[in-house]
């Protein structure tokens, strides 16, 4: 396994944080995943639940070990400094000073092991004016300009349908872990990553950026279904659901080869890409008439296909299952938990070849590792072990 022998003190909960280890988990990464007394990480109540068992919480922390403290009692202070020592890597999203109040802060965690990699996940960062605000992933996304180019031409910004803040800064926080890990194997030395949902974000505009200086005027707005500058790219009436195709200069010829149209390759409203885009009232019609001589979706697919027009239905996440790609790729992914049973979910996104197999991996009950971690990490004794339980430090749950 590619992480094997890395150890990752986890101080993560909902998403943002629990997707940098939960991908950290699938590469062979030790988790040792720290929840609050008495509930754990409050996803362990999101829907859906069976037999009070969370999904939402499985899907993000399987393969990880929960370790349940009373953050409240002075013993469990001493067990995470111990850990700290212990630990290559420590990641947590929680608000704004909640490390620093701990004495879990770079600074602080850093004094007792100078090789801990930490990476924090917020969503306006750890310095800059707006450190002291709490966010979540719709925040992020107003804040960061995403709403205000999703929606309907003329309606009011609506956000992504997915925890695209969450997931974007998790996958950037994991991917800084990876080098900075790279950078202490040459140096020696540890180091701090401050990751913002909005900064992640707001890397992801194209151009929206750049009109701010080459615009000419232009400013980025919410488009609906079709792209504002570069035609035909958007969403199409199919003979049954709806379609995406994006021909760009070079596939617009064979667009019109496709649709039987030479004629539209070299009209004046079309030949090139701005007047296509300034004309597209004019063009989208043409293309959704064409679409309509097919008797389904995957005829005018397989057409559009053959012409090489880059193309694709707008598939439902709850439709996914009809496709093999899902299947074949490994992208959905059918696993066992020991409460939910089988269940489907999204499946490990990365292919290493040194890598090929997946781990069976397993989310933890509240607490269920409390005496692993304390016994085999730490080196307690089961009589110090048993004392900390007794006096509340250690708490466990049955889901």
């Amino acid at each position: 396994m590619i992480l094997e022998g890395i150890r990752v003190l986890d101080f993560t909960q909902y998403l943002s944080g629990p997707t940098v280890t939960r991908l950290m988990a699938e590469m062979g990464a030790e988790i040792i995943k720290v929840e609050h007394a008495p509930t754990g990480d409050p996803s362990r109540g999101l829907p859906f639940l069976k037999n009070g068992r969370s999904g939402y919480f499985v899907q993000q922390n399987r393969g990880k070990q929960s370790l349940c403290l009373d953050l409240s009692k002075p013993e469990s202070k001493e067990i995470l400094f111990d850990l700290v020592k212990e630990s290559d890597v420590l990641v947590e999203n929680y608000g704004p000073g909640v490390m620093e109040r701990r004495g879990l802060d770079y600074p602080s965690a850093s004094k007792i092991n100078p090789r801990l990699v930490m990476a924090s996940i917020s969503a306006f960062g750890r310095t800059g004016p707006l450190a002291h605000r709490t966010g979540y992933d719709w925040i992020a996304q107003a804040y960061a300009g995403f709403m205000h180019v999703t929606g309907p031409r003329d309606g009011k910004p609506h956000p992504v349908g997915v925890g695209m803040a969450d997931v974007g800064s998790g996958v950037h926080a994991f991917s800084a872990i990876g080098f900075a890990l790279f950078h202490r194997e040459r140096t020696g030395r540890g180091q701090y990553l401050d990751i913002s949902m909005v900064d992640s974000l707001f890397h992801m505009h194209e151009l929206n950026v750049q009109s701010i200086s080459l615009g000419d005027g232009w400013k980025p707005g919410r488009v609906g279904s079709n792209h504002e500058l570069v035609a035909p790219i958007g969403v199409f009436k199919g003979p049954e659901g709806y379609l995406v195709i994006m021909a760009l200069q070079l596939q617009w010829p064979n667009l019109c080869k496709a649709m039987n149209r030479p004629d539209l390759e070299h009209d004046p409203r079309f030949s090139e890409s701005g007047p296509r885009a300034k004309n597209q009232d004019e063009l989208n019609p043409l293309i959704e008439a064409w679409l309509t001589t097919f008797s389904s979706d995957a005829e005018a697919l397989a057409c559009l296909e053959e012409y090489r027009v880059p193309s694709a239905p707008v598939i439902s996440p709850y439709d996914a299952t009809k496709y093999e790609y899902f299947e074949k790729r490994g992208t959905l992914r059918t696993v066992q938990d020991p409460i939910l049973g089988d269940f489907m979910m999204p499946g490990f996104p990365l292919r290493f070849s040194e890598q090929p197999e997946i781990p069976e991996l397993t989310a933890p009950l509240l607490g269920e590792h409390n005496q692993r971690v304390l016994g085999e990490v730490l080196g307690y004794s089961s009589a110090r072990i048993e004392a900390l339980a007794g006096s509340g430090v250690l708490i466990k749950g049955d889901r």
